[in-house]
């Protein structure tokens, strides 16, 4: 079994997540995406994996309640509470870490 994932695989798995790796970057994951993957598998090989995994002590039933459709907020009153608007716009700081 090799222990890395082919430049082609990589870039499959980059493509999907809609990121760009340069080439020192493919390298890295090259590797370290082969262990995540065997990581992953050696679930797999866990007898009765799909079976219930989930115990308690105490049984309970789960309350679910009805889902029932109320009228939106009143962005006036909404407005109130913001520091910054713009029309009907709320205005934030950037969030955004490069």
């Amino acid at each position: 079994m090799k222990d890395e994932l082919s430049k082609e695989e990589v870039l499959h798995v980059a493509h999907l997540a809609r990121i760009y790796l340069s080439d020192d970057e493919i390298k890295k994951f090259q590797v370290s995406l082969k262990k995540l993957l065997d990581d992953v598998e050696k679930i797999n090989e866990v007898e009765n994996y799909d079976e219930e995994l989930m115990f308690s002590p105490i049984t309970h039933k789960a309350t679910m309640r009805q889902d029932i459709e109320k009228g939106t907020i009143n962005f006036d009153l909404v407005k109130k509470n913001i520091p910054h608007t713009k029309g009907n716009f709320i205005e934030t700081q950037v969030m955004i870490n490069e």
